[in-house]
């Protein structure tokens, strides 16, 4: 496999939907599937619920963090506390998702410190709670110094994760992907201060990459909605799995599109 700097935006963005995905296997099944990518160095961290992983090769250092898990009551209780709280850097954050972070970051700030000073391109990539784990790590990085700015950050259905002024300090190039009518990605809402971050690429009913607003963005949503309806499945949830996101962004790679019918 060729360095991910030199791969394209969707090939790229293909890489780490992976790496999300492999976030949630545990230590061997993601070993086995990230050599597949190339990446011949892993490294799990875990702490009081919190997760994520480190794949390296020769000249990249990713760390893929892990999303909700159903069964694990950490998770739920960090997605519920969805109060702001002063950030570690610029104005307020989600709670739950802040102290999911505080639990793993002196071990992955040490690991980041060490590897990037050996020429190592750092990313961040994560799903659901750990895309908004991965950007507020993200966002740490690049206002700490001593280390090398992070290059991108890539993120699949995440949800809010700070304040507009939080947002706007982030100072990391964010590729956001949005399924259709994935709801964690409207949550926390509006109301409560919370905004978006990074730049958006949504995927419509068929999973074809479109710039959608308004009333087009308003229309397709109802779309998937009523094709969710026919099928015997909730569009809502069903459109946040990682599986979802790396279907269709595997199709945007090979240039292959869904006939809309």
């Amino acid at each position: 496999m060729p360095g991910i700097l030199d791969l394209d935006l969707y090939n790229r963005s293909l890489v780490f939907a992976k790496l999300s995905k492999y976030a949630y296997y545990n230590t061997e099944q993601a070993k086995k599937q990230a050599k597949k990518l190339g990446f011949t160095t892993i490294e799990f961290y875990d702490r009081d619920g919190a997760q994520a992983y480190r794949f390296q090769n020769k000249n990249d250092l990713v760390i893929a963090c892990r999303g909700t898990q159903p069964t694990q009551y950490g998770d739920i209780e960090a997605d519920l506390k969805a109060y702001p709280v002063v950030a570690e850097t610029v104005s307020r954050v989600h709670h739950g998702f802040k102290t999911e972070v505080d639990d793993l970051w002196p071990m992955i700030l040490e690991d980041v410190q060490r590897k990037a000073n050996a020429n190592k391109t750092v990313w961040f990539c994560g799903h659901s709670l750990g895309a908004a784990m991965a950007t507020i790590m993200a966002s740490r990085c690049y206002h700490c110094e001593g280390i090398p700015n992070p290059y991108e950050l890539y993120t699949y259905g995440s949800p809010r994760v700070g304040w507009q002024k939080y947002c706007v300090s982030l100072g990391v190039r964010h590729i956001r992907w949005v399924n259709n009518n994935d709801i964690v990605t409207r949550v926390p809402l509006n109301i409560m201060g919370y905004r978006h971050h990074g730049m958006e690429h949504y995927l419509n009913t068929w999973g074809n990459v479109r710039k959608l607003t308004g009333w087009q963005r308003a229309k397709d949503r109802f779309r998937g909605f009523w094709r969710g309806i026919k099928e015997m499945k909730i569009d809502s949830f069903s459109d946040h799995s990682i599986d979802a996101y790396v279907e269709h962004i595997e199709k945007a790679s090979k240039g292959m599109e869904t006939p809309q019918v």
